[in-house]
């Protein structure tokens, strides 16, 4: 059976949800919500490791350098090694997609 296609939310639909939620000013949400995201990005860039209690937990990991194969050809192709970042879910993201099983 099938699964349904999962709905994509945007920020911008979150911050509408926020603004009206609080009542407060959506320009100021659009505000905080990108230096939040942006204070992220900017930690993660510097190998910092995030941890949001119950939520999760951002961290970069490095992925080692490796011979790949291109499918279409079986040409062999070496990908370089790479940053990549790794989330882990807290115990109520856990909980909360437990219930979508």
């Amino acid at each position: 059976m099938d699964q349904p296609k999962p709905i994509t939310v945007t920020k911008k639909e979150l911050v509408d949800r926020i603004a009206t939620t609080t009542k407060a000013k959506r320009v100021l949400v659009k505000d905080v919500v990108q230096l939040f995201l942006d204070s992220i990005v900017e930690e993660l860039g510097k190998g910092h490791r995030l941890e949001f209690r119950d939520f999760g937990v951002f961290e970069t990991r490095r992925r080692a350098a490796r011979i790949a194969q291109n499918p279409r050809t079986l040409e062999r192709v070496e990908v370089p090694a790479k940053h990549t970042v790794k989330f882990k879910p807290g115990r109520i993201m856990k909980l909360k997609l437990s219930e979508l099983a």
